[in-house]
């Protein structure tokens, strides 16, 4: 009797084991988005300089991808994208320009919602400091003493 529910056992372990090695993976029909990179580091930059980076992505999907909006989380980020749609296999890239005339830190968001199966709603990020002319002034003097 022990040896039948032993056998039993092993059976159904055996059986587990085998459905999880030639078990497909899961595939998900639609537009996918997938991102270069999720964020953008300026690091320290002066005050009025050029504030604009670029977010790279590829539509890994089977469906076009069609990014419905993209929004800055306030009005000193703005961002442009492609408003056709990016077929599957091509890539297409979100423009965000931050206002460097605002001194002090960078932690901003760029929030995309699109017809992605994946990710229909995707946030980046951008970060950095942009210096006040006083301490940039100040950097300055320490260096020259």
């Amino acid at each position: 009797m022990k040896s039948n529910t032993l056998v039993l056992i092993l059976s159904f372990v055996f059986t587990l084991g085998v459905k999880q090695v030639f078990a497909q993976p899961e595939v998900l029909n639609g537009a996918q988005i997938q991102f270069e990179k999720e964020s953008h580091d300026y690091g320290t930059i002066e005050k009025d300089a050029n504030g604009d980076c670029v977010f790279i992505f590829k539509n890994t999907g089977n469906s076009p991808l069609i990014l419905e909006n993209v929004k800055g989380s306030c009005s000193c980020t703005v961002p442009k994208w492609p408003t056709e749609p990016i077929l599957p296999g091509e890539k297409g890239e979100i423009k965000v320009h931050y206002n460097t005339a605002n001194s002090g830190p960078i932690n901003k968001s760029v929030t995309i919602t699109s017809n992605a199966v994946n990710e229909p709603v995707k946030v980046v990020r951008i970060k950095g400091n942009v210096l006040t002319p006083a301490v940039k002034e100040q950097a300055v003097q320490q260096a020259v003493n």
